[in-house]
Formats: C-alpha cells, structure tokens, sequence
C-alpha cells in the first residue's frame, strides 16, 4: 500500500521537541462500584505506535475514551497533542482520530459519500471533500467499491473506509480501539499496512489489542493493563526478556527417553525442569544462545538420545501476558 499523503504539510519530526504526544498521569476512573482505572500512567513518544495490552474490562477502552474526551476522568491528568482532555477538549478532539471495534459508518451512503460528508463535517468545502474522498479512495485501494452503498462491504473494506473517513483532515495522534476485532487474516493484514503507513507520515498510534501477535508486529513499545492498572512496559523484546530470555526446547523421539536426555543434559537442565517426569518435551533456558542449542546437542548426541525436534526458541508475548498476569492474554 502507498504511504498516506494527507496533505501537503510535512509530517512532524519525533525529535523536534521532548514534549510526548500523550501523556497521562496518575488517572482514575470508576463507574460506582466499578474501578475501571486506578492510577494509570504511561507517555506515548511523537511519531511511533503504542500497544495497549489487555483482557476484556482491563481499562483499555476507559482509557481510551478519556484521552479522546468521551469520558471525563475522576482525577489525575491526561494530555494529547499538548492540550489537556479536561481543560481543552476541543483542542484535543480536533488533534486526533478515533476508530472502534465496529465501524461508525452510514450504511445506506456509498463508501466516497461518507467520505466527502465526513470532508464536509470537518469543515471542508464541497470541493475539497470530493478531492480528499477520490485521494483516500485511492489510496485506500477502494476506488471500485468508492460507489457502492457501505452495505455491501466486506469487514476489512468497512474497516478501511472507516480509519480513511478519520483521516480526512491530518490528525496527529490516532486511537484505534481493537481495530482488527471480528476480521480474517488477510483484512487484518490490510489494517497492520495501514498503521504502519500512518508511522511513516509521523503521525502517533495507539492501538488498543487482544491479539498479542498484533502487538509484537506494530509497536514501537507496549502498555500491559491489567485490572485498571500498568502493570508492565517495554518493547516488545524486553517484555520478553522478563520471562526469562531465549530457550531450548527438545524433543526426544521416543518420549520414554526424555530422562535418558536430562541425565545427558546434566546441569543444562534445572530442577524446575526434572521435576516433570511426565513431560515428553524439556524447555531448558539458553543464556548463550546458539551456544547452549550446540552444547545441549552434543551432549544428548554423546548419550546416542534420538530427537524428533530441538529448537532455540523466544518467548512469545503470550508468554510475558501468562508471567505477568497469571492467565492468558488472548481473547477472555
């Protein structure tokens, strides 16, 4: 997909400024009994995208709605583009572009009407919008459903229609509240091109996931909430590095055998390790890498153990949400 040209403006440069553009700061939420969000904070950097990680009810939407002013915060502070979601909402709702779960869209209007009322709604005159809906259009490769009533559009089209009526008018900072819920793989491929078009026009993502493989592919650094607090952040390398770092899985051919290979591992494999008889595969930690994979080989290979598989493996981002959270981060 080509780069996004939303219009002649040059995108911000990152490093112009250390002003962030979100910060938030010590914000709480509640809805009666209910704390959706209990003193979270975090700073998303100009120019990069930020994973908001989460199960269902973990606050990631709260957050969302409060840094896009739908929501007023019980306390603390939250600014985005510079202008404070409290004191300057207008500011604010004029700074940014918001899609959700579902596309906001007039189903009855083809795709290029809802973009040229969209031109419109923006203060774009009659003209303009029709420009804007025919460059989006193509740059969102929809120029041959552009006519088509909304509809009878696929969940990726709708998706793509929805995140280019948002983009009309340049924002700088886009929420994309689980974007990719309900839609197959090659329609979620289409919305991963798309954020990462909107990284290259500098323009700030943060992108609200359950799909921990989401997260891993797009973002520049990720927010763990859990429970209405951050309870992790990092790359996405050093949130796997909390697990524990690389491992070596094996896999011996007969898994009757697998005591043979931790006799042959020796002190490669830790008691937590052998403390599983019944395992017919050992996850070893692998420290050095390549190194430990070549040494725990030549050792079972020396104790003549057959393997049917053997691996350096990482941990994956499932496996951080598990440490960290104690249960699963994939769809709760």
């Amino acid at each position: 997909m080509p780069s996004l040209d939303m219009d002649n403006t040059p995108p911000p440069d990152p490093a112009v400024g250390s002003e962030p553009a979100v910060q938030v700061i010590d914000v709480y939420k509640s809805f009666g009994e209910v704390h959706a969000l209990r003193g979270v904070g975090f700073t998303a950097t100009r120019g990069s995208v930020l994973g908001i990680l989460g199960p269902n009810g973990a606050g990631k939407t709260t957050t969302i709605k409060i840094l896009s002013t739908l929501l007023r915060p019980d306390s603390g502070t939250a600014t985005v583009a510079g202008h404070d979601v409290v004191h300057n909402p207008a500011a604010v709702r004029r700074s940014i572009m918001m899609t959700g779960q579902y596309a906001a869209l007039d189903e009855n209007l083809s795709g290029r009407e809802n973009l040229e009322l969209f031109g419109r709604l923006m203060g774009l005159s009659k003209k303009a919008a029709r420009r804007r809906a025919d460059t989006l259009l193509e740059e969102f490769d929809l120029v041959s459903a552009g006519r088509r009533a909304v509809g009878g559009y696929s969940g990726g089209m709708r998706r793509r229609v929805d995140i280019a009526c948002g983009l009309v008018v340049r924002p700088e900072v886009v929420f994309l509240d689980e974007p990719t819920t309900g839609l197959d793989p090659r329609s979620r491929q289409g919305v991963w091109n798309l954020v990462n078009a909107l990284k290259q026009q500098g323009i700030t993502v943060l992108l609200t996931t359950q799909y921990l493989e989401e997260a891993d592919v797009l973002s520049d650094n990720i927010i763990v909430i859990d429970r209405g607090t951050v309870i992790a952040e990092g790359t996405a390398d050093e949130l796997k590095e909390k697990t524990g770092g690389s491992y070596c899985e094996i896999v011996p051919l007969d898994p009757s055998k697998v005591r043979a290979a931790l006799d042959a591992l020796g002190e490669l494999a830790p008691e937590t390790v052998r403390a599983d008889p019944s395992a017919d595969r050992i996850s070893i930690p692998a420290p050095d890498g390549a190194a430990t994979l070549s040494e725990a080989l030549r050792r079972l290979d020396a104790a003549g153990v057959e393997l049917a598989d053997i691996g350096l493996r990482r941990p994956s981002l499932d496996d951080v949400f598990l440490s960290i959270t104690g249960h699963s981060g994939g769809q709760q």
